[in-house]
């Protein structure tokens, strides 16, 4: 067990340092550190369906897109700051947040349509609802008598 302080191991730098590469850097650019905790989900079952809140903050809600293809529900997240060196009141000093995407997929079922799926973005929460997929009703079991 690593010694941590408020939940960031002291050793991330240096004991990730010769495994650089092996990775995707596109979260660890947009996030740093803290790309681990990007796009936290939870799942609540209701008895009709279930309810996935996403954690997105700092996004807005025309730069979060949602595509269901296939049974998959993909949420794709995509952002871009000022270019130039500069924003609206000055030159900027210090920069730590960058452009860029992240994009997370969940199966919910063929069977889920997309006018089944409700989403709402508000507080930097993306919630969406969707019913359960229905099983498959299997043909009724018949017996075949043999004759003899």
């Amino acid at each position: 067990m690593l010694p941590s302080i408020f939940g960031e191991s002291l050793f991330d730098d240096w004991m990730g340092f010769p495994f650089r590469g092996f990775e995707s850097d596109v979260d660890r650019k947009l996030y740093g550190k803290h790309a681990a905790h990007v796009m936290r989900t939870d799942l609540k079952e209701h008895d009709e369906g279930y309810e996935l809140k996403v954690d997105l903050p700092g996004f807005k809600k025309d730069q979060i897109d949602l595509q269901l293809q296939n049974g998959y529900l993909t949420i794709t997240a995509s952002k871009g700051l000022e270019e130039e060196g500069k924003d609206k009141k000055g030159k900027i000093v210090h920069q730590e947040r960058y452009e860029g995407s992240m994009t997370r997929s969940f199966y919910i079922g063929e069977n889920v349509k997309e006018e089944d799926v409700q989403a709402k973005f508000e507080d930097g929460v993306l919630t969406l609802d969707f019913p359960k997929e229905k099983p498959v009703a299997l043909p009724e079991r018949k017996t075949i008598q043999i004759q003899g």
